[in-house]
């Protein structure tokens, strides 16, 4: 089966590494990402980072086709709004698959006053205010008409501050101040068949427009009010493959439309872990295979944080690792330690276990009661009084030790890196 190529782009946003993680392990799937040349995350994932420039740029419609071409690329997946209007509004001049809905809904869902307009008379809306003087009681809520996350996006508490934003700014929304629950419905369309999945989930804490802490509404009476709004817009929009919306709850208690994207949400991962993956299954979607949706009986609640990863020139083709509270720490495996020594494995890399744990027979027991002991390649295994850094070879080699005595040793003698299991993130390399 030939894997299709799919290009993310732009692939350093929360967006495109939600597509990234629903992709990155899926056999039918070869990944590459594309952006401009701000500084961004996508090159600490991807291998294959092509350069791109915005859409609002010149040229851009241009090299992205050149790159298409040149890489034999089957699909652009679009991570961003911007991103998904213009490649819509320009899908017949780009020679790959584009994985969006079409334009006319992307044009639509892009605004959020032509939103609301739409669907005014058919489901509950916000409140808005052309002038600052329609305005009967505050706070308000002002956010651009055409803008992604919270940016620019404020409570107001006065019609002096109100008056001078509509003034600097004429493309606000200027709307009723909703101080409820925030919900998103995740939903997903088959063109063929219909909407296929809707589910909601609360926006418990948000950080710049990004969910961060989130879980499922299993509220049977909300599930149908999620569903309802779904059959809704789906009426009236057509989508193909994932798509959202967003409540939130106003001062009377009843739901409101606040905006609506024919995209991946970066925190559909709550729906991915449990079966649904979106970024696949819109793929599925956009080939005409007859979809089927599966989803585990179980409760999840994410909460989202910061992530490290990191680019270094240390190259090194045997690691040299200890054992005691290094590999085991408290009688347990060290899971990111064995990531790394994975990620070595398939690196072609040696593995070399040097260990001071003098017990008859200790080493081996240890090894075959955590069932590891294939991975090394060698087992080096030393007296108290003796020094590590007389068995170890320097030559493209890497030293894991808890001991900073042992760490020391090795450096001053033969000058590699040393490492503690805190070190270890550095050297844990996630790109496909």
């Amino acid at each position: 089966m030939k894997k299709r190529k799919v290009l993310i782009f732009p692939g350093g946003t929360e967006i495109g590494l939600e597509i990234w993680k629903s992709l990155r392990y899926c056999k039918e799937v070869s990944l590459c990402s594309a952006g401009n040349n701000t500084s961004n995350h996508a090159p600490y994932v991807f291998r294959e980072n092509f350069f791109i420039p915005d859409v609002h740029e010149s040229g851009w419609l241009e090299t992205l086709s050149t790159t298409i071409e040149q890489h034999q690329i089957d699909y652009v997946f679009p991570a961003h709004d911007d991103v998904i209007l213009a490649l819509a509004q320009n899908a017949d001049k780009i020679p790959a698959g584009i994985i969006s809905s079409p334009l006319s809904t992307c044009l639509i869902c892009r605004s959020k006053a032509r939103t609301y307009e739409k669907f005014r008379n058919l489901l509950p809306v916000p409140r808005t205010f052309d002038k600052g003087s329609d305005v009967d009681r505050f706070p308000v809520f002002v956010k651009p008409d055409i803008g992604q996350g919270s940016k620019f996006a404020l409570k107001v508490e006065n019609l002096v501050t109100l008056e001078v934003l509509m003034r600097d700014n004429p493309d606000l929304v200027v709307s009723e101040y909703l101080p409820g629950k925030e919900y998103t419905v995740d939903c997903f369309t088959d063109r063929r068949k219909g909407l296929l999945f809707c589910g909601g989930r609360e926006r418990i804490r948000v950080k710049a427009g990004i969910s961060m802490d989130c879980k499922p509404v299993c509220n049977a009476s909300m599930a149908t009010k999620f569903r309802d709004a779904a059959k809704v817009i789906s009426k009236e929009l057509e989508f193909y493959g994932a798509w959202f919306f967003q409540l939130k709850i106003d001062s009377f208690g009843v739901l409101k439309l606040l905006e609506i994207a024919p995209r991946i949400s970066g925190t559909m991962a709550t729906v991915r872990v449990s079966g649904v993956n979106f970024a696949m299954l819109s793929i599925y979607e956009k080939e005409g295979v007859d979809i089927e949706i599966m989803r585990n009986d179980c409760q999840v609640h994410i909460d989202r944080a910061l992530v490290n990863r990191y680019s270094h020139d240390i190259k090194y083709s045997t690691v040299y690792v200890d054992l005691d509270d290094t590999l085991i720490i408290d009688d347990k495996l060290n899971p990111q330690l064995m990531q790394f020594l994975c990620q070595s494995i398939n690196n072609g890399c040696r593995i070399i276990l040097i260990t001071k744990n003098d017990k008859a027979g200790g080493v081996r027991l240890i090894l075959k009661k955590f069932r590891i002991a294939s991975i090394f390649d060698q087992i080096i295994c030393l007296k108290k009084n003796e020094s590590k850094a007389d068995f170890i070879d320097p030559q493209g080699s890497i030293f894991i030790d808890d001991s900073f005595s042992e760490r020391k040793s090795v450096f001053d003698k033969l000058g590699i890196p040393t490492f503690d299991c805190s070190m270890i993130e550095m050297l844990i390399d996630e790109r496909i």
